[in-house]
């Protein structure tokens, strides 16, 4: 079996910090990305194996394995020693061979999300048999009739209007596009369930991260906002424009309003995820905006109102 390198794949230096790992990734990633090359093998093959790297090089656990390996491997090339080198030290049942059974988390980049949904590729023999992913040569998991079926989890990045209206996402898994529902009212840490879809019939679920909003702050099932008025809509009442998430909505200052009063808008918040028909409110802050530069009628008005003529 042919050892391959995932650091020269990937063209980052063995020390390189996580960060410098995913950096690089995406940007290989985008430059490989089926959806750019369509009908070019050369690039899918790529594609597959930045994909492939970047599985083991994200992962701490997969990472410290793949480096012990790589450091036995090295240490045999120099001693130019006879024949193969021992892969069963590392496949199979030796000690410290892989985890098998249980929950195994598997951290796909998604890059499937920046184009729109694509493929994400398979493993080659080497992975298969370095963590047990599948059917590979020196796999052992296929072989145990005891073994359950693993679980999986993959990390996945929605908006917060996603969140709010629910979302579609288009996955790949042993060859077949799997279209999967993210229900409205989910959360950072809500975990949707897709049953079977994973390698091997096991079950895959996905860990969803609501990205933040510029416009909103979401805390639980409340939105918060804000919103500006000139002095005289605070002092007389009226109306403003405010932005929710179902479009722009018509609203009632009070007269007398306070800076930084906070206005609540029932029902206007995120549905609430196993009752979404109910949902939270919005609390609109009202910033109120001073003017600087006044006629001299509106000084001579404002005079009068404060008595001070």
């Amino acid at each position: 079996m042919e050892y391959r390198d995932y650091y020269k794949i990937l063209g980052v230096e063995r020390k390189a910090s996580q960060d410098e790992i995913k950096k690089v990734y995406r940007k290989l990633a985008m430059k490989y990305h089926p959806d750019k090359n369509p009908d070019n093998k050369e690039a899918e093959e790529k594609f597959k194996e930045i994909n492939e790297a970047h599985q083991v090089l994200s992962d701490p656990e997969k990472r410290a394995r793949y480096d012990q390996l790589g450091s036995s491997y090295s240490q045999w090339q120099q001693r130019g020693a006879p024949g193969d080198f021992n892969w069963g030290d590392f496949f199979g049942g030796a000690a410290g061979s892989a985890p098998r059974g249980g929950s195994r988390h598997v951290r796909y980049e998604d890059v499937g999300d920046m184009f729109g949904g694509g493929g994400m590729g398979g493993f080659s023999d080497f992975f298969e048999a370095m963590f047990g992913m599948g059917g590979g040569r020196g796999a052992q998991a296929s072989q145990n009739p005891r073994m359950q079926p693993q679980r999986y989890e993959q990390p996945v990045n929605i908006s917060l209007e996603e969140a709010h209206q629910g979302a579609i996402r288009i996955l790949q898994s042993e060859g077949k596009r799997v279209q999967v529902k993210i229900p409205a009212g989910a959360k950072s840490g809500t975990k949707v369930r897709v049953k079977g879809k994973a390698p091997g019939g096991g079950d895959l679920y996905l860990k969803v991260t609501v990205d933040k909003n510029a416009k909103f702050e979401r805390k639980e099932d409340n939105l918060h906002t804000q919103t500006s008025v000139d002095v005289f809509t605070a002092l007389l009442g009226g109306k403003t424009q405010v932005k929710t998430l179902n479009g722009n909505l018509s609203l009632t200052i009070p007269a007398g309003t306070q800076p930084e009063q906070v206005i609540r808008l029932s029902g206007r918040g995120m549905p609430k995820l196993r009752s979404p028909k109910d949902k939270g409110d919005l609390f609109v802050r009202v910033k109120v905006k001073i003017p600087k530069d006044l006629s001299e009628e509106q000084k001579t008005l404002l005079k009068e109102v404060a008595g001070k003529n």
